[in-house]
């Protein structure tokens, strides 16, 4: 039981690593225009898209993280089933129509805490975008 709470702590670990860089990248793109930083409405919009799917994108790496290790210990029977709890998981949706084996079963909650940890890191940088626009705006006439 011990080695499975180690085996946590390293995933739960490279979960929040993977998180980090992707938003070291994100938050230095985002400096760096800080000279183009749109006014109007629709340049608004078309900026938070780009942060939505960046952020999706890092998340589903971060779930990535997770399935292999479930492949790779052959915790499910096969990729689909990995990558499937493990976004249902990380999401805390939890159909919980796949379950790990017995040995495996705290993987789930840890997974699962890591995921609201790190979607709240990723709704704390979407709303610091938004903060950023709204403050850069010149203030009333």
């Amino acid at each position: 039981m011990l080695s499975v709470f180690l085996i946590a702590a390293v995933l739960v670990a490279g979960t929040v690593v993977v998180h980090a860089a992707g938003l070291a990248l994100m938050l230095s793109y985002l400096m760096k225009s800080k000279a183009e930083l749109p006014t109007q409405a629709w340049p608004i919009t078309w900026m938070l898209v780009r942060v939505a799917w960046l952020l999706i994108f890092i998340h589903a790496c971060e779930i990535s993280v997770w399935a292999v290790f479930y492949l790779w210990e052959r915790c499910l029977p096969d990729a689909e089933s990995a990558f499937y709890f493990s976004a249902v998981t990380y999401t805390t949706i939890g159909y919980g129509d796949v379950v790990l084996t017995k040995p495996w079963r705290i993987l789930g909650p840890i997974e699962g805490v890591t995921g609201i940890l790190m979607c709240g890191l990723s709704a704390g940088l979407f709303f610091a975008t938004v903060t950023r626009i709204y403050a850069s705006r010149p203030g009333p006439r």
